[in-house]
Protein backbone atom coordinates (compact mmCIF):
# COMPACT_ATOMS: atom_id res chain seq x y z
CA UNK A 1 0.00 0.00 0.00
CA UNK A 2 1.34 3.43 -0.89
CA UNK A 3 2.20 5.84 1.89
CA UNK A 4 -0.43 8.39 0.75
CA UNK A 5 -3.06 5.65 1.03
CA UNK A 6 -1.90 4.93 4.58
CA UNK A 7 -2.33 8.55 5.60
CA UNK A 8 -5.85 8.65 4.17
CA UNK A 9 -7.19 5.90 6.44
CA UNK A 10 -9.60 7.31 9.08
CA UNK A 11 -8.17 7.24 12.60
CA UNK A 12 -11.53 7.24 14.45
CA UNK A 13 -10.17 9.69 17.07
CA UNK A 14 -11.78 10.21 20.42
CA UNK A 15 -13.68 13.50 20.81
CA UNK A 16 -11.74 16.34 22.40
CA UNK A 17 -13.05 17.44 25.79
CA UNK A 18 -11.30 20.43 27.32
CA UNK A 19 -13.52 20.41 30.42
CA UNK A 20 -11.87 17.31 31.90
CA UNK A 21 -8.27 16.36 32.60
CA UNK A 22 -6.58 14.52 29.76
CA UNK A 23 -4.26 11.65 30.72
CA UNK A 24 -1.70 12.38 28.00
CA UNK A 25 -1.58 16.07 28.93
CA UNK A 26 -1.30 15.23 32.64
CA UNK A 27 1.70 13.01 31.91
CA UNK A 28 3.16 15.78 29.79
CA UNK A 29 2.85 18.18 32.72
CA UNK A 30 4.53 15.68 35.05
CA UNK A 31 7.38 15.23 32.56
CA UNK A 32 7.98 18.97 32.34
CA UNK A 33 6.25 19.58 29.02
CA UNK A 34 4.06 22.49 27.93
CA UNK A 35 1.14 20.87 26.08
CA UNK A 36 -1.49 20.93 28.82
CA UNK A 37 -4.31 23.15 30.04
CA UNK A 38 -5.50 24.55 33.35
CA UNK A 39 -7.80 21.59 34.00
CA UNK A 40 -4.80 19.27 33.61
CA UNK A 41 -2.62 21.48 35.80
CA UNK A 42 -5.21 21.34 38.60
CA UNK A 43 -5.43 17.56 38.39
CA UNK A 44 -1.64 17.27 38.52
CA UNK A 45 -1.54 19.67 41.47
CA UNK A 46 -3.95 17.37 43.35
CA UNK A 47 -1.76 14.39 42.50
CA UNK A 48 1.39 16.17 43.69
CA UNK A 49 -0.35 17.17 46.90
CA UNK A 50 -1.00 13.50 47.64
CA UNK A 51 2.27 12.16 46.26
CA UNK A 52 4.89 14.91 45.84
CA UNK A 53 7.28 12.60 44.00
CA UNK A 54 4.84 11.86 41.16
CA UNK A 55 6.79 13.95 38.64
CA UNK A 56 10.01 12.13 39.46
CA UNK A 57 8.19 8.81 39.17
CA UNK A 58 6.78 9.70 35.75
CA UNK A 59 10.36 10.22 34.63
CA UNK A 60 11.31 6.86 36.18
CA UNK A 61 8.72 5.12 33.99
CA UNK A 62 10.08 6.85 30.89
CA UNK A 63 13.70 6.23 31.89
CA UNK A 64 13.04 2.52 32.47
CA UNK A 65 11.46 2.08 29.05
CA UNK A 66 14.31 3.90 27.33
CA UNK A 67 16.87 1.82 29.21
CA UNK A 68 15.22 -1.38 27.98
CA UNK A 69 14.86 -0.03 24.42
CA UNK A 70 18.57 0.75 24.30
CA UNK A 71 19.36 -2.76 25.55
CA UNK A 72 17.13 -4.38 22.94
CA UNK A 73 18.34 -2.20 20.05
CA UNK A 74 21.98 -2.63 21.03
CA UNK A 75 22.59 -6.00 22.69
CA UNK A 76 19.65 -7.89 21.19
CA UNK A 77 19.59 -6.36 17.70
CA UNK A 78 15.89 -5.44 17.67
CA UNK A 79 15.22 -2.96 14.88
CA UNK A 80 11.44 -2.47 15.09
CA UNK A 81 9.36 -1.22 18.00
CA UNK A 82 5.61 -0.95 18.57
CA UNK A 83 5.00 1.62 21.34
CA UNK A 84 1.41 1.19 22.58
CA UNK A 85 -0.20 4.10 24.44
CA UNK A 86 2.88 6.17 23.70
CA UNK A 87 1.65 9.52 25.04
CA UNK A 88 2.79 12.95 23.95
CA UNK A 89 6.27 13.34 22.44
CA UNK A 90 8.79 14.50 25.00
CA UNK A 91 12.51 14.27 25.64
CA UNK A 92 14.16 10.95 24.79
CA UNK A 93 11.34 9.26 22.90
CA UNK A 94 11.48 5.58 21.98
CA UNK A 95 12.84 6.20 18.49
CA UNK A 96 15.63 8.39 19.84
CA UNK A 97 16.74 5.70 22.30
CA UNK A 98 16.56 2.94 19.69
CA UNK A 99 18.22 4.90 16.89
CA UNK A 100 21.13 5.86 19.10
CA UNK A 101 22.18 2.20 18.92
CA UNK A 102 20.64 1.37 15.54
CA UNK A 103 20.10 4.34 13.21
CA UNK A 104 17.80 2.20 11.05
CA UNK A 105 15.48 1.20 13.91
CA UNK A 106 11.82 1.76 13.01
CA UNK A 107 9.20 2.82 15.54
CA UNK A 108 5.41 2.88 15.29
CA UNK A 109 3.71 4.87 18.03
CA UNK A 110 0.09 3.94 18.80
CA UNK A 111 -2.26 6.20 20.72
CA UNK A 112 -6.02 6.66 20.38
CA UNK A 113 -5.86 10.09 22.03
CA UNK A 114 -6.45 12.88 19.47
CA UNK A 115 -4.06 15.20 21.33
CA UNK A 116 -1.27 12.65 20.97
CA UNK A 117 -2.11 12.01 17.32
CA UNK A 118 -1.97 15.69 16.42
CA UNK A 119 1.37 16.26 18.11
CA UNK A 120 2.84 12.96 16.99
CA UNK A 121 1.99 13.47 13.33
CA UNK A 122 3.37 17.02 13.47
CA UNK A 123 6.58 16.29 15.36
CA UNK A 124 7.54 12.67 14.83
CA UNK A 125 6.40 11.30 11.47
CA UNK A 126 9.26 10.47 9.08
CA UNK A 127 10.47 7.48 7.11
CA UNK A 128 11.45 5.59 10.29
CA UNK A 129 8.85 6.93 12.74
CA UNK A 130 5.10 6.55 12.26
CA UNK A 131 1.98 7.30 14.31
CA UNK A 132 -1.18 5.18 14.44
CA UNK A 133 -4.48 6.28 15.96
CA UNK A 134 -5.61 2.73 16.69
CA UNK A 135 -6.98 1.68 20.09
CA UNK A 136 -4.35 -0.43 21.85
CA UNK A 137 -7.07 -2.24 23.82
CA UNK A 138 -8.26 -3.70 20.51
CA UNK A 139 -5.24 -5.73 19.33
CA UNK A 140 -7.00 -6.86 16.15
CA UNK A 141 -7.68 -3.27 15.13
CA UNK A 142 -4.18 -2.16 16.10
CA UNK A 143 -2.32 -4.94 14.35
CA UNK A 144 -4.52 -4.51 11.28
CA UNK A 145 -4.07 -0.75 11.10
CA UNK A 146 -2.40 0.17 7.79
CA UNK A 147 0.23 2.23 9.61
CA UNK A 148 1.29 -0.92 11.46
CA UNK A 149 0.98 -3.37 8.57
CA UNK A 150 2.77 -1.04 6.17
CA UNK A 151 5.82 -0.47 8.34
CA UNK A 152 6.30 -3.40 10.73
CA UNK A 153 7.19 -6.96 9.74
CA UNK A 154 5.53 -9.05 12.42
CA UNK A 155 7.11 -12.22 11.07
CA UNK A 156 10.40 -10.83 12.41
CA UNK A 157 11.19 -10.00 16.04
CA UNK A 158 9.64 -6.79 17.31
CA UNK A 159 9.55 -5.10 20.71
CA UNK A 160 6.04 -4.31 21.99
CA UNK A 161 6.03 -1.57 24.63
CA UNK A 162 3.22 -1.33 27.20
CA UNK A 163 4.65 1.33 29.48
CA UNK A 164 2.32 2.61 32.19
CA UNK A 165 -0.87 1.67 30.33
CA UNK A 166 -2.19 -1.67 31.58
CA UNK A 167 -3.03 -0.33 35.04
CA UNK A 168 -5.68 1.80 33.32
CA UNK A 169 -7.56 -1.39 32.36
CA UNK A 170 -9.65 -2.26 35.40
CA UNK A 171 -10.44 -5.88 34.55
CA UNK A 172 -7.40 -8.13 34.95
CA UNK A 173 -8.81 -10.74 32.58
CA UNK A 174 -9.20 -8.12 29.88
CA UNK A 175 -5.66 -6.82 30.44
CA UNK A 176 -4.25 -10.34 30.23
CA UNK A 177 -6.21 -11.08 27.05
CA UNK A 178 -4.91 -7.90 25.41
CA UNK A 179 -1.27 -8.74 26.15
CA UNK A 180 -1.77 -12.35 25.07
CA UNK A 181 -3.26 -11.24 21.75
CA UNK A 182 -0.16 -9.18 21.00
CA UNK A 183 2.08 -12.02 22.18
CA UNK A 184 0.34 -14.52 19.92
CA UNK A 185 0.67 -12.20 16.91
CA UNK A 186 4.41 -11.48 17.11
CA UNK A 187 7.29 -13.66 15.98
CA UNK A 188 9.40 -15.81 18.31
CA UNK A 189 12.32 -13.79 19.58
CA UNK A 190 10.08 -10.74 20.05
CA UNK A 191 9.95 -8.87 23.34
CA UNK A 192 7.14 -7.40 25.44
CA UNK A 193 7.93 -4.57 27.87
CA UNK A 194 5.48 -3.93 30.71
CA UNK A 195 5.41 -1.46 33.58
CA UNK A 196 2.49 -1.44 35.98
CA UNK A 197 1.35 0.23 39.19
CA UNK A 198 1.91 -2.14 42.13
CA UNK A 199 0.40 -2.50 45.59
CA UNK A 200 2.05 -4.41 48.43
CA UNK A 201 -1.50 -5.03 49.68
CA UNK A 202 -1.16 -3.76 53.25
CA UNK A 203 0.59 -1.18 55.36
CA UNK A 204 1.38 2.38 54.34
CA UNK A 205 2.27 1.39 50.78
CA UNK A 206 -1.07 -0.29 50.18
CA UNK A 207 -2.92 2.66 51.69
CA UNK A 208 -1.10 5.12 49.42
CA UNK A 209 -1.79 2.94 46.38
CA UNK A 210 -5.52 3.00 47.18
CA UNK A 211 -5.50 6.77 47.66
CA UNK A 212 -3.82 7.18 44.28
CA UNK A 213 -6.42 4.96 42.63
CA UNK A 214 -9.20 6.98 44.26
CA UNK A 215 -7.69 10.26 43.11
CA UNK A 216 -7.24 9.07 39.54
CA UNK A 217 -10.85 7.89 39.47
CA UNK A 218 -11.90 11.48 40.17
CA UNK A 219 -10.06 12.60 37.01
CA UNK A 220 -11.95 10.07 34.90
CA UNK A 221 -8.79 8.02 34.28
CA UNK A 222 -8.99 5.09 36.66
CA UNK A 223 -5.92 3.14 37.69
CA UNK A 224 -5.59 -0.21 39.42
CA UNK A 225 -2.55 -0.96 41.54
CA UNK A 226 -2.23 -4.75 41.30
CA UNK A 227 -0.37 -7.35 43.33
CA UNK A 228 2.85 -8.94 42.13
CA UNK A 229 1.29 -12.25 41.04
CA UNK A 230 -1.37 -10.41 39.05
CA UNK A 231 1.25 -8.34 37.24
CA UNK A 232 3.41 -11.40 36.56
CA UNK A 233 0.34 -13.10 35.05
CA UNK A 234 0.36 -10.47 32.28
CA UNK A 235 3.50 -12.16 30.92
CA UNK A 236 1.63 -15.37 30.06
CA UNK A 237 3.29 -17.06 27.07
CA UNK A 238 6.57 -15.20 27.57
CA UNK A 239 9.88 -16.04 29.24
CA UNK A 240 10.70 -13.26 31.68
CA UNK A 241 14.24 -11.92 31.47
CA UNK A 242 16.40 -11.50 34.55
CA UNK A 243 16.13 -9.82 37.00
CA UNK A 244 12.40 -10.60 36.68
CA UNK A 245 9.40 -8.40 37.43
CA UNK A 246 10.91 -5.92 39.85
CA UNK A 247 10.77 -2.31 40.97
CA UNK A 248 11.89 -0.09 38.11
CA UNK A 249 15.07 1.02 39.85
CA UNK A 250 16.07 -2.64 40.29
CA UNK A 251 15.93 -3.51 36.56
CA UNK A 252 19.59 -3.27 35.52
CA UNK A 253 20.30 0.32 36.53
CA UNK A 254 22.95 2.05 34.46
CA UNK A 255 24.97 3.23 37.42
CA UNK A 256 24.80 4.28 41.07
CA UNK A 257 21.53 5.88 42.06
CA UNK A 258 21.88 9.60 42.80
CA UNK A 259 18.31 10.48 43.78
CA UNK A 260 16.94 8.94 47.00
CA UNK A 261 14.19 6.35 46.69
CA UNK A 262 10.67 7.41 47.66
CA UNK A 263 7.46 5.60 48.56
CA UNK A 264 6.38 5.76 44.90
CA UNK A 265 9.46 3.86 43.76
CA UNK A 266 8.01 0.86 45.57
CA UNK A 267 4.56 1.19 43.98
CA UNK A 268 5.50 0.14 40.44
CA UNK A 269 6.96 -2.94 38.80
CA UNK A 270 8.49 -3.55 35.41
CA UNK A 271 9.60 -6.55 33.43
CA UNK A 272 10.57 -7.76 29.98
CA UNK A 273 9.40 -11.00 28.41
CA UNK A 274 10.67 -12.73 25.28
CA UNK A 275 8.50 -14.96 23.13
CA UNK A 276 10.16 -18.37 22.98
CA UNK A 277 10.58 -20.42 19.85
CA UNK A 278 7.97 -23.12 19.34
CA UNK A 279 9.09 -26.40 20.89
Amino acid sequence: MASDEVRSVPRRPLPLDYSKPNLARMKDALLGGHDYYEVDRRAVADLLALAPDSAAMAKEFRSWANRVVRFLAGARGIDQFLDLGSGLPTAENTHQSAQRYNPDALVVYVDHDPVVQAHGLALLEDHLVHVSGADLTDPEQTLGDPVVTEHLELDRPVAVILNSVLHHIEDLGEARAIVRAYTDAIAPGSYVLITHDFTPGDGAGGALAQKLDDLMAETGHRTVHRGREEIVSLFDGLEILEPGVVHLHEWWPEGPRLAPLTDLNHLSLGGVGVKPSAS
